[in-house]
């Protein structure tokens, strides 16, 4: 579903507290030229005359995505910044490996 930006962002929100206990929230960012068709083989397909970026995210078997143009980068990636260092304390701290091996006496 095609969102706007804010209602992209506090669509996300929701779903970041819905799987806070129990799931997981995908996030994919792209960079996007406005085309749904694929281009064709031949010829020469005009150049866009400017690229945005392609927001998905999904949590279970619900999908979200918008699109910021070239514009509305900045305000938009500080919005999603707070966001996300609001709801990302969830995460798990990989184990580190012991790399250095225990020497055995050989008696």
């Amino acid at each position: 579903m095609l969102l706007e930006n804010d209602a992209f962002l506090s669509e996300l929100t929701r779903m970041f507290q819905r799987s806070k206990n129990s799931g997981s929230v995908s996030i994919t960012m792209k960079r996007w030229d406005g085309h749904n068709k694929p281009k064709p083989r031949t010829g020469n397909p005009p150049e866009p005359t400017e690229y945005k970026c392609l927001f998905r995210a999904t949590a279970r078997n619900k999908k979200i995505s918008t699109v910021v143009s070239q514009k509305d980068v900045t305000k938009f990636q500080m919005a999603y910044c707070t966001l996300l260092k609001g709801n990302l304390v969830a995460l798990k701290r990989g184990e580190k490996k012991d790399t250095t091996k225990k020497k055995t006496k050989a008696t």
